[in-house]
């Protein structure tokens, strides 16, 4: 017979949420939607090699909402994933590891990521006359 006295082990019911654990699980699902967002990247590079009619294709694609919406998320996975990547290789150099430190490094990559994203879309909206 099991012994109901012994601890259980912990969940997310028990934990408080935390940026630290947000920036964690955004981590990894941002490395998925990387991945999955891959095959629109390749599939722009195939229409632009295949001719003007399969790029048609692709540009209006990615030219309706829903395409900017993909896009403008895929984006901001990569620049979250790239601004928490360099957070964690610092803090495989040692550093950042006060609790003060590691909040505060997680907040850079959330609104770091925003800003970043924004920039980037500002400034390809300004290259291609608001395409």
């Amino acid at each position: 017979m099991a012994n109901r006295e012994r601890p259980l082990s912990p969940h997310l019911q028990v934990y408080a949420w935390q940026v630290q654990m947000v920036t964690s699980i955004l981590h990894r699902t941002t490395g998925i939607i990387l991945v999955v967002g891959s095959f629109i990247i390749a599939w722009g590079l195939l229409a632009l090699a295949s001719g003007p009619e399969s790029w048609a294709t692709f540009t209006g694609f990615s030219r309706s909402v829903f395409g900017f919406l993909i896009l403008f998320g895929w984006s901001w996975a990569l620049a979250f994933h790239l601004i928490n990547g360099i957070r964690h290789l610092v803090q495989d150099a040692g550093y950042g590891y006060k609790i003060e430190a590691f909040v505060r490094n997680s907040w850079i990559s959330v609104f770091g990521s925003l800003v970043l994203t924004v920039l980037i879309w500002v400034v390809a909206m300004m290259q291609r006359g608001g395409a």
